[in-house]
């Protein structure tokens, strides 16, 4: 009897496995623009990029990039400088760009019919004063604890965009700040990780960034944070940047065109 039993369930149970598929909706794709122009303290900022790549529908894992577009970006005095494609890579570089703080720039993008524009200030940046370890951070009391200080300049607005980057996780630790209730104080960019031990290198990059840039970012990494995931995953709802389609509307990019000012610094820890 026991077997019969069993002998039924197991014939409920495959009678029942039926193949579900899943008809999804699929939408033009859309225009993904990382147009991140980075003015490292003691270079000449000559060589830029920008990433062009396409979202692509829910189920493929591979990221398409967008080839064939036509790349500018214009600065306030009218100067242009073209950015060419790698191949069919959709990273477009110039090698000639002329930065200066606190000018205006002009991104321009020819794709697929759409014309896109963008525009932003190069923003200034302080330098990073030194980091401070504690070796007794965290909830376990043994995490590694890194804060980078630098002065925040008085009477001023002013945002910061940090970057911690090491070997150890694949994702950089994403941090914005602004100066709201710190101005003119010496303040830091925190950063903790608990597999951090001695000798591995961390580089730190502090950016100036705009107060729109900042909102766009602060929307961003809390959406990745609460979600438990990184900034550059699946989001529950879209964050819009400053790039639009002039051409259609509707049909809006996503990404941001920033330019920085970016105070380096790598360190060891102890």
């Amino acid at each position: 009897m026991k077997k019969y039993i069993a002998i039924l369930l197991t014939l409920l149970f495959v009678s029942c496995e039926d193949v579900i598929d899943v008809d999804l909706n699929e939408a033009a794709p859309k225009l993904v623009i990382d147009a991140s122009i980075d003015w490292y303290k003691d270079s000449m900022g000559l060589d830029q990029q920008i990433k062009l790549t396409l979202l692509t529908p829910f189920f493929n894992p591979e990221i398409a990039p967008a080839t064939g577009a036509v790349v500018s970006i214009t600065k306030d005095n009218n100067e242009s400088f073209e950015f060419l494609e790698e191949g069919e890579s959709g990273i477009y570089t110039n090698n000639t760009f002329i930065t200066e703080l606190n000018a205006t720039y002009t991104l321009s993008i020819l794709y697929d019919g759409d014309t896109y524009f963008a525009t932003e200030t190069l923003m200034p940046v302080v330098n990073i004063d030194y980091v401070e370890q504690n070796d007794e951070g965290g909830f376990s009391g043994e995490d590694i604890e890194l804060k980078a200080f630098y002065t925040d300049p008085a009477n001023e607005e002013n945002y910061y965009f940090f970057e911690f980057i090491t070997d150890i996780v694949e994702i950089p630790n994403l941090e914005v700040y602004e100066d709201r209730f710190t101005d003119g104080n010496q303040i830091f960019g925190f950063y903790s990780e608990e597999d951090l031990a001695s000798g591995d290198i961390v580089t730190i990059r502090n950016h100036g960034i705009s107060k729109r840039f900042y909102e766009y970012m602060f929307i961003l990494l809390q959406q990745s944070s609460e979600g438990g995931g990184g900034p550059f995953e699946t989001q529950p709802a879209t964050v819009r940047g400053n790039c639009i389609n002039q051409t259609n509307p509707d049909h809006f990019p996503l990404g941001y065109f920033r330019l920085s000012e970016v105070a380096e610094l790598i360190y060891t820890v102890q």
